[in-house]
């Protein structure tokens, strides 16, 4: 899919970002590791974190949000090197496959005119833009809970040719596209995160105001990156502690 010139635009903000130097231009999105090791058994052990900086970082604030339980989704909006964009809906990776209800769903989001309109300024040279989300509802996972009857989208992160987003940032991305945005739960210390999700929390997002939330995205407020280069991001899911009968 293409399009011709760009039409004049507002950049989205000027809310700061932060960078981070990767080799490729369009990426699948860094998978995110859990807090805890697991045993033989696949269970958490709660006394070892996954790696040394979370272990280091435990009392610092991290931005937390509700974990959705739907398929990875990007959207990509990229230059075609001929005064034109090219737009693709991709799962998480570029093989995986993505439900014919969702696919059209996506169409309806994210129409190349919208995506040019967001994210290109004809006064600036143009980006890679990847919008990163969670496709979920009816007949992906158990989101049925969260919609009975249809599918959506729901934004957490973009990344700007080399910079990730902030969480203003993606705020007003989400403003302007008219979609939504992962639901921030609070600033927790990674022990304070542990109790929240351990303790039970229900979804924010769900139809269903008895389907307990899947558990905690956690994000550096300032997007720290370990010695590797990769991002500082971990998941605290409830299933696991429902395992150790906690």
């Amino acid at each position: 899919m293409k399009s011709g010139a760009s039409p004049r635009v507002n950049r989205f903000d000027s809310a700061p970002l932060h960078k981070v130097t990767l080799n490729s231009n369009i990426m699948k999105y860094p998978k995110i590791n859990t807090l805890f090791k697991r045993d033989e058994k696949n269970h958490i052990i709660l006394d070892e974190f996954t790696t040394p900086e979370f272990e280091y970082l435990k009392n610092n604030e991290w931005e937390c949000t509700e974990k959705i339980d739907g398929t990875n989704i990007r959207i990509e909006l990229e230059p075609d090197g001929i005064g034109g964009f090219v737009l693709n809906y991709k799962g998480r990776t570029d093989e995986a496959q993505i439900p014919k209800h969702l696919y059209k769903k996506l169409q309806e989001l994210f129409p190349i005119e919208k995506m040019i309109s967001a994210f290109v300024d004809p006064d600036h040279e143009p980006v890679p833009v990847t919008i990163f989300g969670e496709g979920y509802g009816v007949k992906i996972q158990k989101g049925g809970n969260y919609i009975p009857d249809d599918v959506n989208f729901i934004l957490f992160d973009v990344r700007f040719g080399k910079w990730w987003f902030n969480r203003e940032s993606l705020e007003n991305v989400a403003e302007k596209l008219g979609i939504d945005i992962v639901p921030f739960i609070g600033f927790m210390t990674i022990p304070e995160a542990i109790e929240y999700v351990k303790k039970g929390f229900k979804s924010t997002i769900a139809e269903n105001k008895d389907y307990d939330a899947e558990g905690l995205v956690l994000k550096t407020p300032t997007g720290l990156l370990a010695r590797n280069g990769e991002r500082l991001i971990t998941k605290i899911k409830t299933q696991d502690f429902r395992q150790l009968g906690l």
